[in-house]
């Protein structure tokens, strides 16, 4: 999918809570928001998972603190024309990026907190 058709798309979810931005996704009528979709369900997987499992995305109020989509390779093909000729046809690819994080901190971040107080009294 071209950059810009999907650069609409993104522009829609960033800033948003994940559920928001879910429903945001679920509704559109583009394409890219199928795509979008299942990488912003993989951004929420991959924080339960760097955070040992412990914890569910939905207690801790995630929201996609970056999002953009930068251009990819293009694929180069040539389709025949009149009188022998060929026109060229370039298939345009992105990249997404997107970053999810929580507002309400992790158990492990408070004890970090609280523990740096009684170092500093």
């Amino acid at each position: 999918m071209s950059v810009r058709k999907m650069r609409l798309v993104v522009d829609l979810i960033r800033g948003k809570r994940v559920g928001e931005a879910l429903g945001i996704l679920e509704y559109s009528k583009q394409e890219a928001a199928i795509w979008l979709k299942k990488n912003l369900l993989s951004a929420v997987a991959n924080w339960e998972f760097k955070t040992d499992g412990l914890e569910s995305a939905d207690e801790y109020d995630l929201f996609i603190s970056e999002a953009f989509a930068d251009s990819g390779a293009q694929i180069k093909r040539f389709r025949p024309a009149p009188h022998g000729r060929a026109h060229r046809i370039r298939k345009h690819s992105c990249h997404i990026t997107l970053k999810v994080s929580n507002k309400t901190p992790l158990p492990s971040e408070r004890v970090t907190a609280t523990e740096s107080e009684t170092v500093q009294a």
